[in-house]
């Protein structure tokens, strides 16, 4: 039995415990691992509320094929919104209300059956890939606590990580999915742009670069979420053809390393060589690819996404009439930014962003997928993401040589998964990441399951409430 969502779904639908009594221990976990700082705002009331009521729908067998069925979870702090959880975005600017019905994904999350009760730390406003908001509280990683869990989504994998809860609702605009999951030992995707539903608020829309779906312990639970939440997005992308896996040998495009501007850590380049060597021996063809195949354009994207998250931040705050005095310094500085940022330079960087795109696309010509490092190192510390300054390109330049192919995928649109192919000599765990054409998302799940099959990372935290 796999210590994730799907068995815990199972035990509740075969009455070896009830959604009350899953959400219960769920509540007692997430106070017995306060110390982590997983989550931002707790609602006790709420959690058993929905869980009691998910129960009187299993009683009419209402619930009997839905795959979450009493599962509890946890939504993020940014993204959504979700009825009855007040998202504050990790920021004082903003007072946690809660007057917005669900979003479009919200509800489908719903209807898989997860039962929500809080919501997960982020960084302010998402700036980073740490989660240590000023406003509280600092998120550590439960496999290490003196380590960074990762950002944006470093609330959703600490508390899936830890076993708080077996499944989390997460959010990717710049690595903020893949690389908590890669830092926690879980497995994310950030699917094709279009996929998933962003409507009907579009207020975590960022041009099309944010997705959002979910923080998993199980390719087989990414699967199911998957398939529950996408499609018919309603705008504003014409919906992608999501293809079925293709049948037969891939020709499997290798990125061993990013260059001399971010050195890799020497395990987690032979953790993808490993993952080739696997891959190969499944019977696909291996081609090496020059990191000078992408530099350009991780160059651009990395510049695209400091402007357009800027100007959206900079329009937000004057919509919603907040009181930029209570941003921390680094974001303030991203909403200066963004408010003095001239069209045409703007302008210049989605055009850059667009030929990064092509440069892909060439590539996919020669490839069928891409094999990468998904992080350049070990999880950092806390603190190596401060927000006491205003330079927004050291952000931005701390971000890219931590996680360098990780906002490529959000610029142009490609989907990419991680998930963790081993652990180090700390018994860290050794993420990979493959990209892939526009909607061969299932693709990229087929790929990564056949290589979660080796084993290779064990969970060190069971799911509260799963019976051994």
């Amino acid at each position: 039995m796999q210590d994730d969502a799907t068995s815990l779904a199972e035990a509740i639908r075969l009455g070896r415990l009830s959604a009350l009594e899953a959400m219960q221990a769920a509540l007692d976990e997430a106070e017995r691992r306060s110390d982590l700082g997983a989550i931002a705002y707790l609602d006790r009331d709420l959690g058993l509320e929905t869980a009691r009521a998910m129960d009187e729908r299993l009683r009419d067998d209402a619930a009997g094929r839905v795959p979450f069925a009493g599962v509890p979870s946890l939504a993020k702090d940014l993204g959504g919104p979700f009825l009855g959880l007040p998202v504050a975005a990790g920021s004082g600017m903003l007072e946690r209300r809660s007057a917005e019905p669900d979003s479009d994904l919200a509800a489908r999350l719903r209807a898989s059956g997860l039962c929500f009760f809080g919501l997960s730390t982020v960084p302010e406003m998402g700036l980073s890939l740490s989660s240590e908001p000023a406003a509280g509280p600092l998120c550590r990683n439960p496999l290490e606590p003196t380590l960074s869990p990762g950002g944006s989504s470093g609330g959703a994998a600490a508390a899936v990580a830890a076993g708080i809860v077996a499944i989390a609702h997460a959010t990717d605009a710049g690595g903020s999915i893949r690389v908590p999951a890669a830092c926690c030992g879980l497995v994310g995707l950030k699917a094709t742009r279009g996929a998933m539903p962003a409507g009907p608020g579009f207020g975590n829309h960022l041009g099309g670069i944010a997705s959002e779906l979910a923080i998993c312990r199980s390719l087989r639970d990414l699967a199911t979420i998957f398939l529950s939440a996408s499609g018919t997005a309603r705008g504003p992308f014409a919906d992608p053809f999501l293809s079925e896996p293709r049948s037969g040998p891939l020709r499997i495009g290798v990125v061993s390393d990013f260059g001399s501007e971010f050195p890799l850590d020497p395990e987690r380049a032979i953790a993808v060589e490993a993952a080739a060597k696997s891959l190969e021996a499944q019977g696909h063809a291996i081609v090496p690819i020059a990191w000078s195949r992408l530099e350009n354009a991780v160059a651009a994207s990395g510049r695209a996404f400091a402007d357009i998250v800027a100007v959206n931040l900079a329009n937000f705050v004057d919509a919603a009439a907040l009181d930029v005095r209570k941003a921390e310094p680094l974001t303030q500085a991203f909403i200066r930014r963004g408010q003095a940022l001239a069209a045409r330079s703007l302008w210049a960087s989605l055009d850059a962003g667009i030929h990064a795109g092509r440069a892909l696309w060439d590539l996919f010509d020669e490839v069928d997928c891409l094999l990468t490092p998904m992080l350049s190192s070990a999880p950092l510390p806390l603190g190596s993401f401060p927000f006491d300054h205003e330079d927004t390109e050291l952000q931005v330049q701390r971000m890219t040589s931590f996680a360098p192919l990780a906002s490529l995928a959000n610029i142009t649109g490609f989907p990419a998964i991680t998930l963790p192919f081993g652990a180090d000599a700390a018994g860290l765990p050794l993420p990979v990441q493959l990209l892939a054409p526009m909607g061969h998302d299932r693709l990229l799940l087929a790929l990564a399951a056949s290589l979660e099959q080796e084993g290779r990372w064990q969970h060190r935290f069971p799911v509260a409430g799963l019976p051994a």
